[in-house]
């Protein structure tokens, strides 16, 4: 008699979960879908509707403000680069899905993170769940979204919501712990609310902590995208695919270097404002 006799059916469990959100929660996914569809086709339009000579140069511009001269010149070289090589429109459809993913990851991820920070109880009950969010294969996650969302970018968005969000919780919450507790003490002492010590008092001086949450977020919805166009959601992440399938490596070398450089540009400008958050509070 060995432990593999005695097995537990979890697969079968979860397969009956999943059986019963799609027959009695249909509607609130076609809702989701409509809500993200509208969201993503709408970025996207806008991100392709100027040439990509005038996105270069917003984009280089960008750059110059946020990072220097010379951050500026690289931008303008490297999104040339991705453009001269046929991959524009695949490139800002993959901006898209990661802005996208990348908002909704953070405006849910922020508010649980400070929830957690104030309460010990919620905190013992959304780690364990983040832990399971990180450590779990990316890969595991298009397997639901599909199930209830089908093939296209609405799987590949919610698969990477749920992948990126953690950073967002964890960050923020740790932030907000490290916050002195004596300033905390100050502002209720001149009678502050709750409400005004948290958005006044902890929140800035948690803000450089809970940007690089941010830029984490960023970086791993980036690299999910990327697989999700295994699943049909379009962008780099398909281009990356075709070459793989095809054993063309040129082709999966193009749109490799075009998420390196879009991941470089994203990194560069998240970790700037993240830096300005530190002086600022430092001063």
């Amino acid at each position: 008699m060995t432990l593999e006799t005695y097995r537990i059916p979890v697969g079968d469990w979860i397969d009956v979960a999943v059986d019963w959100m799609t027959d009695n929660l249909e509607w609130l996914f076609d809702g989701i879908a409509d809500f993200l569809s509208a969201l993503i086709d709408g970025l996207g339009a806008a991100l392709d509707a100027p040439s990509a000579l005038v996105m270069v140069a917003i984009a280089a511009l960008i750059a110059l403000l946020v990072r220097g001269w010379r951050f500026g010149v690289f931008t303008a070289l490297s999104f040339a680069l991705v453009a001269t090589m046929g991959l524009w429109a695949d490139a800002m459809s993959t901006l898209s899905l990661v802005l996208v993913a990348s908002a909704i990851a953070v405006l849910v991820g922020v508010p649980l993170g400070i929830v957690s920070a104030r309460s010990d109880r919620a905190a013992s009950v959304l780690r364990p769940a983040l832990d399971l969010m990180q450590t779990m294969p990316s890969l595991v996650y298009l397997i639901p979204a599909i199930v209830f969302f089908g093939i296209g970018k609405v799987p590949g968005v919610v698969a990477t919501v749920v992948f990126a969000m953690p950073p967002a919780v964890r960050l923020t919450e740790l932030g907000l712990r490290q916050v002195d507790p004596e300033t905390v003490e100050a502002g209720e002492a001149f009678g502050a609310s709750p409400f005004k010590i948290l958005t006044r008092i902890q929140v800035p001086l948690a803000l450089p902590t809970i940007m690089a949450g941010v830029n984490q977020v960023i970086m791993l919805a980036l690299s999910m995208v990327v697989i999700a166009g295994m699943v049909g959601a379009g962008g780099l992440g398909a281009v990356v695919f075709r070459g793989v399938t095809r054993l063309n490596v040129g082709l999966g070398f193009e749109g490799g270097l075009s998420v390196v450089i879009m991941a470089v540009f994203l990194d560069r400008i998240t970790a700037a404002f993240g830096q300005r958050a530190s002086r600022r509070v430092s001063h």
